[in-house]
């Protein structure tokens, strides 16, 4: 699952102790394993071999330069949603035939930033998307290729907030009214409509709705076919999950065992976009106790870090297993999610220092006692944790640390109140 582990009552990310990088970058701070990455990255590319796929990673879930260059370096393309994005991926090498380019408000600067970095692919959204999608490239002379992504309206199961398969959503186009996008504009030079894009949510835990979305995206890519259109790709998204409260995702090889059988021999290039899979369990965010309170019935654990660090618990709720890194030896354990049962836990909700009561990184959890300045690691962060920082209350964004092997480099410096100063000065 992760390269993270306890050795002698204490917790390491690989080869290097935890509290020895807290004790030079100070906290709150991510810390990210490069095996984990790589494993996961390796997973996704072994078990879909038989396919041939073109993986792109999805920047949004991870977006530092020396991450993307490290799965650049393993053949990763790249999933961008934004001219930033785009921007990242080239700067970290990215080869732009293997970028595709997604999202539902593209603006008309970031489209001819794509087009002069000659990306792979555009994933449209909309009809009116591809309209100005074709004017641009007709006012250039230039030719892109680019897929419809079709909303499938397929459940996966996961928070309403990132489902992006059912028919409500503001994502892709429905079934109907994709067979008449192609009608009106899948016969023309400037745009090469030659591809349909699926992506159903994440995470998504069972692989049933892939099956559902993919099936769906087949008969509608024959029906194109047999009436003389040509499509050569299908990208199936991503949204695979990841492990936040044990094992509960499945693993890469459970996913293409059901995906697989059904696009081989299809003739179609295959892109995935994977992100969480890859990067949700090669990060945690290390944070310090700041100061136990009571409150009524209540106890709080009052730490460094908070919502504008970490705010997937405050957005969605989610589950993020936390721990000491330096546990008492008889609370050591190497089990993580909802069920660590050890004699002697305290029921606490861990808080942080923002002036918001939905500023919390754990409620209702069961942990060893803890003192002032006692370090946490909160598991399971890689993903969606630092590319969604903010500054609010005048915070500075935490550093970003990446561990290799026995040795761990800043990848990205703490911010200083200068910085948050510099835009406004």
């Amino acid at each position: 699952m992760d390269h993270f582990s306890y050795r002698n009552n204490e917790l390491f990310c690989e080869d290097v102790p935890v509290t020895r990088i807290a004790d030079n970058v100070g906290t709150p701070a991510y810390v990210y394993s490069a095996a984990t990455f790589l494993h996961h990255y390796d997973a996704v590319t072994k078990a879909f071999a038989a396919l041939d796929p073109v993986i792109c990673y999805s920047i949004k879930s991870c977006a530092n330069l020396h991450i993307c260059r490290l799965l650049r370096d393993r053949g990763a393309g790249f999933d961008v949603v934004s001219g930033g994005e785009l921007v990242r991926a080239l700067e970290a090498g990215a080869d732009p035939a293997k970028i595709v380019f997604a999202g539902v408000g593209k603006t008309d600067e970031e489209i001819h930033g794509a087009i002069d970095a000659e990306i792979g692919w555009f994933n449209v959204e909309s009809e009116a998307e591809l309209e100005n999608l074709i004017a641009i490239a007709e006012s250039r002379r230039a030719a892109v290729r680019a897929a419809l992504r079709v909303n499938p309206d397929v459940d996966p199961k996961t928070h309403r907030y990132t489902s992006t398969g059912k028919k409500e959503t503001k994502f892709g186009v429905d079934l109907e009214r994709a067979r008449r996008a192609f009608e009106t504009y899948g016969r023309q030079n400037s745009v090469q409509l030659c591809g349909i894009h699926l992506h159903i949510g994440s995470p998504v835990n069972t692989v049933a709705p892939y099956v559902q979305a993919i099936e769906k995206g087949l008969a509608l890519i024959n029906e194109l076919r047999s009436d003389g259109f040509k499509i050569d790709m299908l990208d199936i998204g991503g949204g695979f999950g990841a492990h936040y409260k044990a094992a509960e995702a499945p693993a890469a090889v459970k996913y293409a065992e059901a995906i697989v059988p059904l696009l081989k021999g299809k003739d179609l290039q295959i892109i995935m976009e994977p992100g969480r899979s890859i990067a949700a369990n090669a990060g945690i965010l290390v944070t310090k106790t700041l100061y136990l309170k009571k409150s009524g019935e209540r106890d709080f654990l009052i730490v460094d870090a908070g919502m504008n660090d970490l705010l997937r618990p405050s957005l969605y709720e989610a589950y993020h297993f936390a721990w000491p890194v330096k546990p008492p030896p008889e609370f050591v354990t190497n089990e993580r999610g909802e069920n660590v049962s050890l004699p002697g836990l305290l029921p606490m909700d861990v808080v942080g220092p923002v002036c918001e009561s939905g500023d919390f990184l754990a409620k209702d959890r069961r942990l060893p006692p803890m003192k002032r300045d006692d370090l946490l690691a909160v598991f399971s962060s890689g993903a969606y944790g630092m590319v969604m920082t903010s500054h609010y209350n005048s915070r500075p964004n935490p550093p970003e640390v990446l561990v290799e092997g026995d040795s761990f480099r800043i990848i990205r410096r703490r911010e200083t109140y200068e910085d948050l100063l510099a835009a406004e000065r």
